[in-house]
């Protein structure tokens, strides 16, 4: 159902002269962009689009009525004309674009309703919200704090009303989630959830100007806990809040404000997120379908409860000394990674654009059993005659051979875990082989040749480890035993973490879109992990079906936050110019006109960089060059099979 869709049959009750859909919205004609400018506070910037240009012109722009037309001018090469429109009021207002006659049916409609200083307030807006609004369990929920931010004087962002407020939790023990919510001066039906990062912590921005422009209200949470260090994550309530739970509870309450606010409540609700925030995301769509129209993820960390534990399984196989792989390292790994795996997409670039083909080679899982895809790095006779050498000359003794093998091969779990999965999907062979921990520079509690006060070893989710699992802050990972003691509490605790459900029937049954993208060269999150989520889905589903609904792109050599540039040397061991991944793309728009338009993005989308362009393939697929044509032109390459 598009955005239009929904505007005009809440319109009915309105206006009464409405059908259920705008009579000629089939022939094309369409509010297709509609912001609103921080340096104009009463104006909305519109485009409309229709037939062709001619048939544009012809037709008339009403706002509350009056005849507006005359601020269009045409877009020249387009079938649209775009223009500024003044005139908004306090409360509601109708934008509405006819054949031509003042008469006529409506072709299309947006509705947009206008807040001032003076709704900022507890007055206008409430001290609480009812416990019953909220969909997960909460003891209370307070609004402590509102403020009218001003339109900056550059015109970049329109004004906005911030509301903070907690939520109290039913286990007296575990900390209050803290929560913000804007709502924007002009506001066009329109809700986006921005998510966390990391472990949370902390609400995220809101109000950026890609979303508040387009009249969307944002909220976001601290996903309960804030300034408690790790001691929170002993407390199941607040694993559980920063799980699932939080999305949810933060998505009511800025219903509530909306519906406050602006008379209305959304009729087009976005989630858009990045790594912690991708991975809330997914569970968005997987436990909550019908909450969100339209989901936008990149590098989501699906398998989070296997994704904390990733590190700790990398130190146990290091155990011993011999098997340390040390910093010195990372330049001979990356090297021999680009000099079996670069030319494989028909290029020798410093770029591996065919991952799979790639991780197949370094998973010895794979392929012909007792496959050596390091023997060219071998020390000769298992002896290192220089372990400080870090140039790519260096090389590798059989233990540090057999745990780089462990980290470039899925993990098996002895129970499968959430959704039946059975396993973790670990790392991709790349460039940045020690990226994020994978390779550390000493020796830990518990490993051999650790000095007796040697730290703990501790990373980014360490929390989710000792707190989730443990429950023991004290602990120390490296005594983790796949299948031992903590294997219950292991199965216990994947369900409300992991966003690992394959089934996103519900999600588009009830008419969601989701975008997710990830980087093969991510050493936070796990691309293996990631990809092997794709598969399950695409198992289960179809390409077909999920082509309807979803998007799963690959970014070759992307890293965690989907940037990352070529190898200095290339797969035929010549000194490579540097430049950009490209990964420029507009995924807001995007989202947008799929949810609201019914324009669904490519399947093959085009990133860019400067004046590089790359093909968006989706998974399983590929950017393969043709062998012609410059090879900084998307149209050079097609999206290829492995």
């Amino acid at each position: 159902m598009t955005f239009q869709l929904k505007c005009l049959g809440a319109a009915v009750a309105l206006l009464g002269t409405l059908a259920a859909q705008p009579a000629l919205a089939i022939n094309g004609y369409d509010f297709e962009t509609f912001t609103f400018p921080g340096s104009a506070p009463d104006a909305t910037t519109v485009t409309i689009t229709g037939p062709s240009q001619a048939l544009v012109l012809r037709s008339t722009v009403l706002l509350n009525g009056k005849n507006v037309t005359s601020l269009f001018v045409p877009v020249p090469g387009t079938a649209s004309m775009v223009g500024t429109v003044p005139g908004l009021v306090a409360g509601a207002n109708t934008l509405t674009l006819l054949s031509g006659k003042t008469s006529s049916a409506p072709l299309a409609q947006v509705r947009v309703q206008v807040i001032t200083q003076a709704d900022c307030n507890a007055a206008k807006l409430g001290t609480a919200i009812p416990t019953s609004a909220i969909g997960e369990p909460v003891s209370g929920v307070n609004l402590t704090g509102f403020v009218w931010t001003a339109a900056p004087a550059n015109g970049s962002n329109q004004a906005y009303c911030r509301v903070n407020g907690n939520m109290t939790p039913i286990d007296p023990a575990a900390p209050n989630i803290n929560f913000g919510v804007t709502l924007p001066q002009r506001w066009a039906y329109r809700y986006a959830q921005m998510g966390g990062g990391g472990m949370n912590g902390s609400v995220p921005g809101l109000a950026g100007a890609d979303y508040n422009n387009r009249g969307m209200a944002t909220a976001g949470s601290d996903s309960g806990h804030s300034g408690f260090g790790n001691a929170w994550a002993v407390n199941d309530e607040a694993m559980k809040n920063l799980g699932y739970m939080q999305m949810k509870k933060t998505r009511d309450a800025a219903f509530v404000l909306q519906q406050s606010a602006y008379g209305a409540t959304p009729t087009a609700a976005y989630w858009f997120g990045s790594s912690q925030g991708g991975r809330e995301g997914l569970t968005m769509a997987q436990r909550y379908p019908n909450d969100y129209d339209g989901i936008s993820v990149s590098v989501p960390i699906v398998n989070f409860s296997s994704l904390m534990l990733a590190p700790e399984w990398i130190r146990i196989q290091e155990k011993p000394l011999a098997n340390w792989v040390t910093p010195a390292k990372r330049t001979a790994i990356a090297t021999e990674v680009i000099r079996q795996c670069d030319g494989l997409d028909g290029l020798a670039d410093g770029v591996i654009n065919n991952y799979m083909a790639c991780r197949a080679i370094f998973d010895v899982t794979q392929g012909a059993p007792g496959r050596q895809p390091w023997a060219a790095k071998r020390c000769p006779g298992n002896v290192d005659p220089n372990p400080a050498d870090t140039t790519a000359a260096a090389c590798l003794t059989d233990g540090q051979i057999s745990t780089l093998q462990f980290t470039h091969q899925r993990y098996f779990f002895a129970t499968p875990l959430a959704f039946n999965n059975p396993s973790f999907g670990m790392w991709l062979p790349g460039t940045d082989p020690g990226g994020s921990g994978l390779i550390e520079s000493q020796r830990y509690r518990g490993q051999e040749g650790a000095a007796a006060n040697a730290p703990i070893h501790s990373h980014l989710g360490i929390a989710g480890v000792t707190g989730f699992l443990y429950q023991d802050l004290n602990a120390n990972p490296l005594d983790y035993v796949e299948g031992g003691a903590l294997n219950d509490r292991r199965v216990a605790i994947s369900p409300f973490l992991d966003a690992t459900d394959p089934n996103l029937n519900p999600f588009r049954a009830s008419g969601g879109k989701l975008l997710s993208v990830i980087g093969t060269n991510d050493t936070l999150a796990s691309p293996g992990s990631q990809l092997d989520y794709y598969q399950s889905v695409i198992n289960l589903m179809g390409q077909g079906t999920l082509d309807q609904f979803a998007r799963f792109w690959v970014m070759p050599m992307g890293n965690h936050g989907l940037g990352g540039t070529s190898y200095n040397v290339n797969g035929e061991g010549q000194p490579n110019t540097t430049f950009n991944i490209p990964n420029s793309l507009d995924r807001v728009t995007m989202l947008v006109n799929w949810v609201e338009r019914g324009v669904a993005p490519p399947l093959t989308a085009t990133v860019t960089s400067g004046a590089r362009s790359l093909p968006l393939c989706q998974y399983p697929k590929y950017p393969r060059y043709n062998g012609t044509g410059s090879v900084t032109d998307a149209a050079s390459y097609s999206c290829a099979n492995l």
